[in-house]
């Protein structure tokens, strides 16, 4: 059986601002056994850029 854990994020100025939160996220839930399989936008802009989107992680339990 897996479980799965989602994590939201705001992108803001996430492309091109060289923001860190993303990789600490990961390597948090990596420490704890998780594995990140992905993301999934949650909030689009008008014009298609990503604001807000949930990190995916995967665990066997």
């Amino acid at each position: 059986m897996k479980r799965y854990e989602y994590v939201s994020i705001h992108v803001g100025r996430f492309v091109g601002a060289r923001s860190e939160e993303h990789r600490q996220i990961i390597d948090e839930y990596a420490e704890k056994g998780y594995r990140y399989i992905g993301c999934i936008p949650t909030v689009m802009s008008d014009y298609g850029k990503i604001k807000d989107m949930d990190l995916v992680f995967e665990l066997d339990v």
